[in-house]
């Protein structure tokens, strides 16, 4: 069984129409949340993602879109893209995302958007953290996303990986931050792992192309993809719709 990890879409269509279209062989798609907020299809987005064979969890944006959380923490641009957002969607798209829960655990994986400790709002930056949150999951793998940075955060356990692949480095008692590679399928160890797979609509690692995982449940693999989009065609959008300028702009930088 393959699945496509996605997080972050942020309403921006173009960059999930390429994830979408890239996929092949895929049974399922499992998103992280924050499908809405900063860009400027959010119903599109919702609608894409409900077209597909998946499984969903609730982030910030989505809470704050439909007024289950203020925007008193989000910064001034965040919090103008949110009032954008709650005022453009449709009743059908307030309704799925009014539905979504804050954590899924599926084949013996957590889904989280921010951490298992803390789902909607705590951003997953370093291995401290990560070492924090082992206790507050129950699974061998956790996937989050929200910082949208992709890493992978190994924790205890060492182990010898199937030779043929490229092998997560592991731990000795610590979790130590691994940066995801792009060229070969990744082995899951025996090691806990928490994963995130980087943004769609919004990557802020300095590339500016949407992000996602491909896990192979049956090969044990995670791989990482990054794919080019119309970043253009988005940020046009951005800017008719008076969305601020910080947020479009920064699309073409992935920052």
């Amino acid at each position: 069984m393959r699945i496509a990890v996605v997080s972050d879409i942020h309403a921006n269509l173009a960059a999930f129409e390429a994830v979408i279209a890239d996929l092949q062989g895929v049974d399922e798609v499992w998103c992280l949340g924050d499908v809405v907020g900063y860009g400027p299809d959010p119903n599109a987005c919702v609608s894409l993602l409900r077209a597909q064979n998946h499984l969903c969890i609730a982030g910030n944006h989505d809470w704050a879109a439909i007024g289950r959380i203020k925007t008193d923490d989000f910064n001034p641009d965040a919090a103008a893209a949110i009032d954008w957002t709650a005022s453009h969607l449709a009743t059908d798209s307030l309704r799925y995302l009014e539905s979504l829960p804050l954590e899924i655990e599926k084949h013996g994986i957590t889904l989280a958007h921010g951490s298992p400790r803390e789902p909607i709002w705590e951003y997953l930056l370093s291995p401290t953290i990560a070492q924090a949150n082992l206790s507050h999951f129950g699974t061998a793998y956790c996937f989050v996303g929200h910082t949208h940075i992709p890493v992978i955060y190994s924790c205890h356990a060492p182990t010898v990986p199937d030779p043929s692949l490229v092998g997560i480095p592991v731990s000795n008692g610590a979790c130590i931050a691994v940066e995801p590679t792009y060229d070969a399928p990744l082995q899951l160890a025996q090691d806990r792992l928490i994963v995130n797979p980087g943004s769609v609509g919004q990557p802020r690692d300095g590339i500016p192309e949407a992000r996602y995982i491909v896990l192979d449940l049956d090969q044990r693999t995670i791989s990482y993809r990054r794919i080019s989009y119309d970043i253009e065609a988005t940020q046009r959008k951005m800017q008719a719709a008076n969305l601020p300028t910080r947020l479009w702009m920064r699309l073409s930088y992935g920052w």
